[in-house]
């Protein structure tokens, strides 16, 4: 029984330990075509999320606000990104993908899918839906307790 609680203490870490597992492979990947790991996560992010603000996706892809002002500029001098104003707040901008990062985004999520398979390959194809499933129902509970 003290084993099964040692590991069930460990579940943060591990937790942890795997992004930073998988992060660093998946960037060995996006450096093949000249993508760091912060630019994937503000496109894969922005992709689903068109119209969001800066604030909002620096909290998202869990970025210093002033880091990410430089990956967005970068990705405006190559045309990926608009800024548009915000109806809602003069002071800030709405942040929208362009048609010139559609191809990238393309290759990035080939990319994604062959660093998630190689990850998971350990995995059956059950194994891999009812990590999933655990993952988001973890998440779910701490969404929960966040909004307490």
């Amino acid at each position: 029984m003290a084993v099964a609680a040692d590991r069930l203490r460990n579940f943060g870490f591990l937790v942890k330990d795997v992004y930073r597992l998988y992060a660093k492979h998946f960037e060995r990947h996006a450096s093949e075509i000249g993508l760091t790991l912060s630019q994937c996560k503000v496109l894969g992010h922005l992709s689903r999320n068109e119209g969001i603000s800066q604030a909002r996706l620096a909290e998202l892809t869990d970025t210093d606000p002033m880091t990410l002002v430089r990956t967005l500029d970068r990705m405006q001098q190559d045309d990926w990104i608009e800024r548009r104003p915000d109806p809602e707040d003069r002071r800030a901008h709405r942040l929208y993908l362009r048609e010139a990062a559609r191809p990238i985004m393309n290759r990035m999520w080939k990319l994604a899918d062959q660093a998630r398979q190689e990850a998971l390959s350990p995995l059956s194809p059950a194994e891999r839906e009812q990590l999933v499933g655990l993952l988001e129902r973890v998440q779910g509970a701490l969404l929960q307790l966040e909004s307490k």
